[in-house]
Order: C-alpha cells, then sequence, then structure tokens
C-alpha cells in the first residue's frame, strides 16, 4: 500500500515510473524489517539497485531500525544512499525525492487514475483499512516500527473501496495488523458513508462493503467474540466465507509467553460454531513452531489442535530471533534441528488435512475469478471464493475435452467450472460454457 501511494504521488506530479534501473534517475526502494530474512533481502534490494543505478532512496519498515553501532541500519549498511525515511512516510519520500530530482513542472493530474497507482492486477485490490497495533506479541516488533493502532475513518475507507469497484476491481482484500480491532483507538466513532452516519467498526465497514456487489475477503481478522457478527453475512452470500486467523499456536502456556491477545482455549468452539452458521467457511491461519520453551508436549497440543479444527488453509514457520523482539530474552530456546523436526510434522500433517478439505469441492459447479492463462498447459488460472491470491492454491481450468472450441481467456472475469480433481493444494476443472457469469 505504501507503495501505490508513492507510485500514485509521482504520477500525480508528473514523473514517469522506468521498470528499468538502467532508464531511471533515481530508484525509491521499499522494505521489510520484521524478520531477519525480510531484513536480508531488503538490505541485498538497496545493493543492487545502488549497483545498477546508484541513486537510491531507501523507506518502510527497516528504515526504522537501528544497526549495531547505534545508528540507522541502512546507513550503517549502505552509506551511499541518498536519503532514509520510516513507514508510512509518502511525504517524506516525496521531499526527499524532490531534493534530489526536482519534480517535473505542469503535472498533468488528469493522467493519474481516480484510483491511483496500484501494482496488484486490474480487478484485485488490497484495502488498508488501519495502520499500526496495540498489541505487544513479545516475538513482533511491528508497533516498533508502525506504533500504535490508527484507524482510517470509515467514510474514507468506504470512499477508495468505491473508488476501486468503479474502476473494475472485482475483488477486495481488507488488510490491516489486526482487522478486529478496526475503530477501537478512536472508540468506534461515526462518519459518514454517502451521507449515512456509520460508526468505524469491523462489522458496519463489512455490511458495507457487502453492499458494493463485489468480492470482498477479510485478512488478519484476531479471535475476538464480535467476529461472529460478520459470519451471517458469508453465510447470505454478501461476503466471502473466509477469515484469515492467525492463530500462531494453540497451547494456553505458549499463547502466554508469545503474549497473544486471545489465550487459545476457546478456538475450537469458535470454529465450530462459525462454521455451524457458514458451513462453507474457508479457515486460513498461521503458526509458529519452536518458540522459545516449546516443550514436546506443546507442540503435541498444536498437533491436536490441527487435528481438530481442520483448517483449510496453514503456513507455519520456525521461530526466528528478530532484532529488538522481547522473546529474544525468553529462556529455554529450541535447537533449531529440533524446530525444523517440528516444521516437518506440522505440515505433514496439515498436508492431510488440506487434501481431504479440498476433496469436498469435487464434483461441485462454482464460480471462479479469472487471474491468468498457463499457454503451455492451455489452462486457465483461477481462484474460488477459499483462496486468496499468492497465498493460498488454485483452480487449473482445462476446456471441456468433448468440445472443439478452446475456453476463452478472460483474465479478470469470473467463470463458472466444473470441479473434477483435487490434490493437497490446488483444484482442477472444466470450464462451464454454458454461464461465464
Amino acid at each position: 500500500m505504501d507503495s501505490e501511494r508513492i507510485l500514485t504521488q509521482l504520477r500525480a506530479e508528473g514523473y514517469e515510473i522506468s521498470p528499468q534501473y538502467q532508464d531511471a534517475d533515481l530508484v525509491v526502494v521499499n522494505t521489510c524489517g520484521f524478520i531477519d530474512e525480510a531484513v536480508q533481502e531488503s538490505l541485498d534490494a538497496i545493493g543492487e539497485a545502488l549497483a545498477e543505478n546508484g541513486r537510491v532512496i531507501v523507506t518502510g519498515c527497516l528504515g526504522a531500525k537501528a544497526g549495531a553501532a547505534g545508528g540507522n541500519l541502512i546507513t550503517e549498511t549502505h552509506p551511499k544512499v541518498l536519503a532514509v525515511t520510516g513507514p508510512h512516510a509518502t511525504q517524506e519520500v516525496m521531499q526527499a525525492i524532490h531534493r534530489h530530482l526536482p519534480k517535473p513542472h505542469d503535472p498533468f493530474l488528469d493522467l493519474v487514475p481516480e484510483q491511483g497507482i496500484r501494482l496488484t492486477p486490474r480487478h484485485y485490490a488490497y484495502l488498508k483499512i488501519s495502520e499500526g497495533c496495540n498489541h505487544r506479541c513479545s516475538f513482533c516488533i511491528i508497533p516498533s516500527m508502525r506504533g500504535d493502532l490508527v484507524s482510517r475513518p470509515i467514510g474514507e475507507v468506504m470512499r477508495e473501496a468505491e473508488s476501486l469497484v468503479k474502476a473494475g476491481v472485482k475483488e477486495l482484500l481488507v488488510i490491516s495488523q489486526d482487522t478486529s480491532a478496526y475503530g477501537v483507538d478512536i472508540k468506534y466513532r461515526t462518519d459518514f458513508v454517502n451521507g449515512r452516519p456509520v460508526r468505524t467498526r469491523m462489522t458496519e465497514l463489512c455490511e458495507a462493503l457487502a453492499a458494493l456487489g463485489v468480492w470482498v475477503r477479510l485478512h488478519y481478522v484476531y479471535p475476538y467474540p464480535h467476529v461472529d457478527e460478520v459470519l451471517p453475512l458469508m453465510a447470505s452470500g454478501k461476503l466471502l466465507p473466509y477469515l484469515d486467523i492467525p492463530f500462531q499456536h494453540s497451547h494456553p502456556d505458549v499463547l502466554k509467553r508469545m503474549k497473544r491477545p486471545a489465550s487459545g482455549e476457546k478456538n475450537i468452539e469458535r470454529v465450530a460454531a462459525w462454521r455451524a452458521i457458514c458451513p462453507d467457511l474457508t479457515i486460513r491461519s498461521t503458526f509458529i513452531v519452536g518458540f522459545p520453551g516449546e516443550t514436546e508436549a506443546e507442540f503435541e497440543h498444536l498437533l491436536e489442535f490441527l487435528q481438530a479444527a481442520q483448517l483449510d488453509r496453514v503456513g507455519c514457520f520456525t521461530y526466528s530471533p528478530v532484532d529488538g523482539a522481547a522473546a529474544n530474552a525468553l529462556a529455554n530456546p529450541v535447537p533449531e534441528e529440533i524446530k525444523l523436526e517440528r516444521l516437518d510434522r506440522f505440515m505433514r500433517l496439515q498436508e492431510t488435512i488440506s487434501e481431504a478439505r479440498l476433496r469436498r469441492w469435487v464434483g461441485r459447479r462454482v464460480r471462479v475469478l479469472i487471474d491468468g492463462v498457463d499457454a503451455d498447459e492451455g489452462q486457465l488460472i483461477g481462484r474460488t471464493t477459499a483462496d486468496a491470491p499468492d497465498i493460498d492454491g488454485v483452480v487449473r481450468i482445462s476446456p471441456d475435452p468433448n468440445s472443439r472450441h478452446p475456453i476463452p481467456a478472460a483474465i479478470g472475469e469470473f467463470a463458472m467450472v466444473d470441479i473434477v480433481d483435487s490434490d493437497a493444494h490446488d483444484l482442477h476443472a472444466i470450464y462451464f460454457k454454458g454461464d461465464k457469469q
């Protein structure tokens, strides 16, 4: 989202965007500083930009990170960068750009589309509803980089959403650091949506977005009790039956050491209650194995939770120390070989669960959103309501073998398909030519 705001402002001021280092007068690198791997990737990207172009401005989370010598990590590692800013600092980035590459005269504001410049395909877009987080999870340094929760007024969010839909977006992906806490910081203040007073709160936001008539997918939803309020919208087809819930672990003692806001004891009951309201609900989650102090019994508790919850989509990571995180000081770190062994056991179990969950789709005729074409296989690549872009599986769509007509390449459009097979991650389908909508 930060990159899109910077791109939009650059285009608004008349700058041209170059896809090549060699053709650019200046390079802006947006960074991540959450985990060690992301830090190294960001530093490598800065080094590459310096080597290929030489004139580099750096922004993003890593810009707020201190180096070993007590100064800024980026300038300590790459002293030749022209400027460094922290996260969500569009104006600071633009000021640095103006210093090193004065803006062109007579900017053509009409060249910028109303919805701004986006990095996603035309048919879906991320909708950020807040910035920062009020939690202090011991493994996370996001609050120290991005600050406490700051919710965008619901009227502002809805104006952006309406603009995106007007521009042809078919799917809105709602994102934040804590979607369930939307509006808490401003005490659910009332704002106006098309002249109508609406509270800045998750449930009211979902109701307003559901009225736009596009796919709306919720990410990073903490399992607070009021999440129950959006399940009827999912059951009635107004909101995608999809919840991205970052459980992280199941054992209460591990969650306490993580300082997670939800204790975990009632999550199985929550999942069962949600599915009772909306049987087609897809639940995605992420987990950490090998957290400091995690015993074999606590890990076995996590495997039992996984078996009981039958989650549809799951990501898992071994605990990685993050510079500045409170968890680094916890006793009894788990040896690396045990972390990897637990990760392997976790993923093998989840693969069997995922395979069984996906088999439920076989034999159904479903609506999918087309993302691309696999020309080599002669297939379309699409997604069901259960698949978020880039992180979940896909539907590989082949033409009807009884038809001599190729399937239409309708990227960004909906199509009806018949699911004929599945594996551990993806679905396989035949295009149903009778109805594209």
